[in-house]
């Protein structure tokens, strides 16, 4: 089963710590997004694999926006 990871605020991607293929445990740090200039860590919610990034340093996103997916 895949989990979307969404944006929960607009902002810009600071800092991507996994690649795709990558394993990943529940609450690990996936990437910090800047916004109102604070740093905010994006954690996985579920335990699996990166199968998709869908941003890169210095995207801008909006709320909602795709980030990941973790399947």
């Amino acid at each position: 089963m895949s989990t979307e990871i969404l944006s929960p605020m607009p902002g810009t991607i600071f800092q991507v710590h996994v690649k795709e293929g990558d394993d990943v445990v529940e609450g690990q740090e996936l990437l910090v997004l800047e916004a109102m200039k604070m740093e905010n860590p994006i954690v996985s919610t579920t335990a699996g694999k990166v199968t998709q990034i869908g941003v890169k340093v210095e995207d801008k996103v909006a709320t909602k926006q795709l980030l990941l997916v973790v399947e």
